[in-house]
């Protein structure tokens, strides 16, 4: 089984408010009587499901083109989280985390997804600062969550994200679960290869590993 967590690139989807939004132009079409069709993009380097890199606030921090693709592949355990608010320090606490590197979080966000969201959500579910230390303290290398940022909405010094990133930890934001159950796959979530980048869009999957 394969599931498909990325969402759907349209020059109609939700991005972060301060974020370019997306343009999508046929600069060549056969339609037109080119010989071909090539699209034309315009977007920012976090739209819709996205990898965040260190560089991304971290001066020193790695760059997208530098990223280990032994971090963004591999065993991964996707959790259910049940707050309605936040991914808290005492959500974290309670899961099973010995072994494991990489983490998804499955909120409720995904149902907004799944709804076919078109308005940008200020009150999304957010991973709380003292989690992502949690977090990084038990060694996870990789983080994910269901909409566009892994903080919450307004904060001011972005503790959570520099929590992460400053200690290594690589971001994928923007993920759709709406059709996964929790439980333990393998990931790829591979970036676009791009040259001293703070992030890029990603197609990201899941699947189902023997046991």
């Amino acid at each position: 089984m394969i599931y498909d967590i990325s969402l759907t690139i349209s020059d109609n989807m939700v991005t972060w408010p301060r974020d370019p939004k997306v343009v999508i132009h046929k600069a060549r079409a056969i339609s037109n009587g080119d010989s071909c069709n090539v699209t034309q993009l315009e977007m920012g380097s976090h739209t819709g499901t996205h990898i965040d890199a260190p560089y991304h606030f971290d001066e020193d921090g790695k760059k997208v083109h530098e990223l280990e693709l032994e971090t963004l592949t591999g065993r991964v355990s996707v959790f259910s989280i049940s707050n309605s608010k936040e991914v808290s320090l005492e959500e974290v606490k309670k899961l099973p985390l010995d072994g494991t590197t990489r983490v998804l979080f499955k909120t409720a966000n995904s149902t907004r997804w799944q709804a076919g969201m078109t308005q940008f959500a200020e009150d999304y579910i957010y991973v709380t600062n003292d989690a992502a230390k949690y977090l990084v303290d038990a060694g996870i290398k990789l983080v994910g969550i269901d909409y566009l940022s892994i903080e919450k909405y307004g904060s001011k010094g972005h503790e959570t994200h520099k929590t992460f990133l400053e200690n290594g930890v690589i971001l994928v934001e923007g993920l759709n679960f709406s059709s996964v159950p929790p439980g333990n796959y393998e990931l790829i979530a591979l970036p676009l290869k791009i040259k001293d980048g703070d992030g890029s869009p990603a197609r990201v999957i899941l699947t189902q590993f023997d046991k």
